[in-house]
């Protein structure tokens, strides 16, 4: 299930297969067993209806789950940009030998959040973890020498600066763990197929047409696909740009 939420192809083509099974499997099962009397068929009617309803509001909620996520992940990214452009500047309070020894580590580090965000192969984060723990140590072993050695309000300044971009990252990690509960995705896809069970079921004893069965299918297909898309951070097509960090590194001078 993992796997699928993290590729929204697959998501399409999994769930397009199973409720156009689902409503075939209603039309076969409504010409062995038709509703003959009419108040059966207006009672059919009304849980029909109310379990596409059901259906339309339980996406609409997760459509809005998935984009506030989405302007979640997008904000934190503008945050590390600005904990990063900060703390580079504030370096010139710092003694110069200091300022020489931690602007280059935190140029790397940039870099390092560029290809964080940049990065689609999930193979290579742990590669990436165990690179940005590194880059976070070095920045913070050599800012704490300049505190201790001359305590004031401005390397205090300083200090929390690095503090402030070490505790972004974070922010943004969780930011993208922070994802549609798997839950929320097995209630979808079981009322999705109890729906087009349905509309199976309310195609009566003549044979339907198969375009008929594909439209719902087809568009809550469609619409389970873009939520997996911008709810996944690196699976989709719709994710974050590493906008304001790519505008940082153009904005730094050249070494």
């Amino acid at each position: 299930m993992t796997f699928a939420i993290n590729h929204p192809l697959v998501v399409f083509v999994i769930s397009f297969i199973a409720m156009w099974i689902a409503a075939h499997t209603g039309a076969w099962w409504t010409r062995r067993r038709p509703l003959a009397e009419a108040e059966s068929r207006d009672m059919f009617n009304v849980v029909q209806g109310a379990t596409l309803t059901l259906l339309g509001l339980i996406i609409g909620f997760s459509f809005s789950m998935a984009i506030s996520r989405y302007d979640q992940r997008k904000n934190f990214e503008e945050a590390e940009a600005n904990a990063i452009g900060t703390e580079y500047v504030r370096l010139d309070l710092i003694a110069p030998a200091d300022a020489s020894k931690l602007r280059p580590l935190l140029v790397a580090y940039l870099k390092h959040r560029i290809t964080f965000y940049e990065t689609t192969d999930r193979s290579q984060l742990p590669a990436l973890a165990a690179r940005k723990a590194q880059l976070q140590s070095q920045l913070w072993s050599a800012v704490v020498p300049s505190a201790e050695q001359r305590p004031s309000p401005i390397t205090a300044l300083v200090v929390a600066g690095m503090n402030d971009v070490l505790n972004s990252e974070g922010y943004t990690q969780a930011a993208w763990w922070n994802r549609i509960p798997i839950a929320a995705w097995l209630l979808m896809g079981v009322i999705a197929l109890g729906c087009n069970v349905l509309v199976g079921v309310g195609t009566g004893r003549r044979l339907p047409e198969p375009f008929f069965l594909t439209v719902l299918p087809l568009v809550v297909a469609v619409s389970l696909m873009l939520i997996a898309d911008i709810d996944s951070p690196r699976g989709g097509l719709i994710r974050v740009a590493p906008q304001n960090l790519q505008a940082l590194m153009a904005s730094l001078p050249s070494p």
